[in-house]
């Protein structure tokens, strides 16, 4: 009799830890920026490119473009991204952003804005 009550305690116990790790444990570890983007860069200066656009995915916080990663979202929508040399930051709130970036073409620098919308 002993040995099945603290059976049923042992079984009570693990029963009731394995809930609470459910309960605990996020359903999903999306963040609020998580989806497709239109991303327009716009070059200030520099021989780069005036304007190009391009979409990119942001999941669980991490930016790729065309499955490679690039970047980072952070849960305030700070975003810092790294493409083919180039680097951006900036902020998403919301559907939009927008934010700073800087590279090179053919080794002469480049930099400008970029603005972001949700798709």
């Amino acid at each position: 009799m002993r040995h099945n009550r603290i059976s049923a305690i042992c079984s009570a116990l693990v029963l009731t830890a394995s809930a609470a790790t459910l309960v605990a444990a996020p359903a999903s570890a999306q963040t609020p920026y998580d989806g497709l983007w239109q991303v327009t860069v716009v070059t200030k200066t520099g021989s780069c490119e005036p304007t190009t656009s391009s979409t990119l995915t942001v999941t669980d916080g991490k930016v790729s473009a065309g499955g490679t990663p690039a970047g980072s979202v952070g849960r305030e929508g700070l975003v810092r991204v790294s493409i083919n040399g180039a680097y951006a930051n900036g902020q998403l709130s919301g559907k939009t952003g927008s934010g700073k970036w800087n590279g090179a073409s053919a080794g002469v620098p480049c930099s400008g804005r970029w603005e972001a919308s949700r798709q």
